[in-house]
């Protein structure tokens, strides 16, 4: 006998779970201990880093839910940002924020006469970031959990000890005291107008570590094509986990050269603003370890996207920057990935990520696990409140 169970009546009543009550955007600018130097500098380009400008967004809905997230950007950028989130913000209020592919979308509409990437789509990350973070704490979940966690560490390794300001003794006893610190590995900048510099530093850093431990280089784009050949051939000696940034970002055809002729591999990504840009790189072969950005990306919905792009690829995956986010989503990834350990933005948050053994841990915490320091509301230089206020 065949039972047939009537179905409830369909509701006409929206599915909305909670609305967006205001956004709260804050511009902080974090200043740092020291002038910081990579090739850009050295070779004119640029001007040494003084301070990092942050972009904060802070949701909060009607049932009383909050979610913080970030952008930023060094030595320009920053002012741009806010005033771009500042015109978008208000087409949020009244939104479902669960609807977060939706709202990214809605917002790069709201300002698709400047462009879908650079910092249009950076002023959108830091609230994509908030509404992820907000909806992975309302699921009482960490972020790395709620989008799907395939292991509950990542690989890390340190770049705040490793700029060209600083000597190579120096370098070498940061190398020391990062290790120390249960960081799992050490790169170092290189790009300097003499390469032979470059190769008595790495070489110098090579031995002072011994063979076990995993170096990385890092040359900012400051190689042309035979330069980046010869000097890459060089640097295999030093078995290297990659060479990074070794050409121009957007030179994918000259990056899959080099990809093609090296037994090291090549990583690159963190200067592009886009999944569009990264898919070129993908397309060409251009690229071993793959290295965006969520911030720099428009946040952690593009960010997704372009996981699955290089998953597909067989790539592997070291986010740039922002450990704080980037834990979460190489942790979501499905292949090892390597995150990129930063000490500079410890002063913004209350919390530290703990790392031991090589590696650093997902914490427990719903949502990215962060909170906003006294110190970062103290160097907010301009703030603004869209929506009602509690």
């Amino acid at each position: 006998m065949t039972t047939t169970v009537p179905a409830p009546p369909r509701s006409t009543a929206p599915a909305v779970l909670d609305r967006i009550e205001s956004v709260t955007l804050s511009s902080v600018t974090l200043p740092l201990p020291n002038p910081i130097s990579d090739a850009k500098v050295f070779t004119g380009r640029q001007r040494p880093m003084t301070e990092v400008a942050f972009l904060f967004a802070e949701v909060t809905t009607e049932e009383g839910h909050e979610g913080v997230g970030f952008s930023y950007s060094k030595r320009a950028g920053g002012p741009a940002q806010f005033a771009h989130a500042r015109e978008v913000a208000p087409d949020l209020i009244g939104e479902d924020p669960s609807d977060v592919g939706r709202l990214w979308t809605k917002l790069v509409w709201a300002g698709a006469s400047v462009g879908r990437s650079g910092a249009s789509t950076q002023a959108i990350a830091a609230i994509d970031v908030a509404l992820w973070d907000l909806k992975a704490k309302r699921a009482g979940l960490p972020l790395a959990k709620l989008l799907g966690a395939h292991r509950d560490s990542v690989r890390c390794y340190n770049t705040s000890g490793g700029f060209l300001h600083e000597s190579v003794e120096q370098v070498r006893d940061n190398a020391t005291r990062t290790l120390e610190q249960g960081i799992g590995g050490i790169k170092i900048k290189v790009g300097l107008p003499d390469s032979a510099e470059d190769l008595r530093r790495v070489r110098a850093v090579r031995e002072h570590l011994g063979d076990g431990v995993p170096l990385m280089v890092d040359a900012n784009q400051q190689w042309d094509r035979p330069t980046a050949m010869r000097v890459s051939r060089r640097l295999e000696e030093f078995d290297l986990v990659w060479i990074e940034e070794p050409l121009d970002a957007y030179d994918a055809e000259g990056h899959a050269q080099l990809a093609r002729s090296l037994d090291t591999a090549i990583a690159t990504g963190e200067m592009l603003t886009s999944v569009a840009e990264h898919a070129e790189l993908i397309r060409h072969g251009a690229v071993d370890v793959l290295q965006p950005d969520a911030p720099r990306i428009g946040g952690i919905t593009q960010f997704l996207k372009l996981a699955t792009l290089a998953d597909v690829a067989n790539l592997q995956l070291a986010p740039h920057f922002a450990m704080e986010i980037h834990a979460h989503l190489a942790a979501a990834y499905p292949r090892e990935p390597w995150v990129e350990h930063f000490d500079w933005l410890y002063p913004l948050f209350n919390e530290r990520l703990e790392t031991r053994d090589g590696r650093m841990y997902i914490s427990d915490r719903p949502g990215l696990g962060i909170t906003l320091s006294e110190q970062a509301r103290a160097w907010t230089v301009d703030r603004v409140t869209v929506g009602a206020v509690r």
